[in-house]
């Protein structure tokens, strides 16, 4: 395992990423705990931490541009209380392949009041009974939950689900958390595999196939080869969601 020493972040690659932010990339070198990241000095909109060996998603300096963190690969099962204090800008969170197991462990994430874009797929949490209404009800800021956009259908069917008296029961029940943080917890038994799974690369390349403009076909193309994985609402999961997104995107930006 390496340090994230100001020499290591120093030393690391930075360059503008294909939607013109600044990007510091700081994958695959075996990073159990994120520190020292003052030495950024604040100059990035992103930083790419897949592909190491973190376990808690905190330890931030205040960060006032940072809008994406990739954490892809890593064996996150904690995140930490206040990332709203230190990372208030914090956009897209993707913590694809991770060990975050309980609905409770996602509640910090609530008063991060920019957090469109979120990604958990390949996390235990997922599997746990209404996750997706959860998330959507006790996150509502969130607009693309696993590369799909949050229809209004469904924030009205999490609303319904936990209002009154037993709603809020119910959002009690299924959303306990992990119990307190034990240091090696989150540790696979098998030595994960990095990059996407290859249902990860078909739904890039359905992405890429949906793409209206010749600059996002270039983007997801770049992500596909770097193994990345877009956190961005490009991945409709079915023609018909396609034209509806197409659609809600004319009247977006034609107004």
């Amino acid at each position: 395992m390496v340090k994230l020493t100001a020499d290591l972040i120093e030393q690391a690659a930075q360059y503008t990423n294909a939607v013109r932010d600044r990007e510091l990339d700081l994958r695959g070198y075996k990073i159990p705990v994120i520190e020292n990241l003052g030495a950024t000095l604040d100059q990035f909109d992103t930083i790419d931490f897949s592909d190491n060996e973190i376990r808690k998603l905190d330890g931030f300096p205040l960060l006032k541009r940072l809008k994406t963190l990739l954490l892809n690969n890593n064996r996150i099962c904690r995140i930490g209380e206040g990332l709203e204090q230190v990372l208030p800008n914090l956009t897209e969170l993707i913590l694809t392949n991770n060990s975050i197991m309980e609905l409770g462990d996602l509640d910090s994430l609530a008063s991060c009041k920019h957090l469109s874009y979120l990604c958990l797929l390949r996390n235990p949490v997922i599997n746990k009974r209404h996750y997706r209404m959860y998330i959507i009800y006790k996150i509502p800021q969130v607009r693309v939950l696993d590369f799909q956009k949050v229809k209004e259908v469904e924030r009205e069917e999490a609303a319904n689900m936990f209002k009154g008296k037993r709603g809020a029961q119910l959002a009690k029940d299924i959303a306990k958390r992990s119990k307190t943080f034990i240091p090696g917890a989150g540790l696979p038994t098998e030595k994960k595999k990095s990059g996407p799974s290859p249902g990860d690369v078909e739904a890039i390349k359905n992405a890429i196939a949906n793409a209206s403009t010749l600059a996002e076909v270039e983007r997801l193309k770049g992500l596909l080869q770097s193994g990345q994985i877009p956190g961005k609402d490009q991945m409709p999961a079915t023609s018909e969601e396609a034209d509806e997104e197409m659609d809600e995107d004319i009247v977006t930006n034609g107004s």
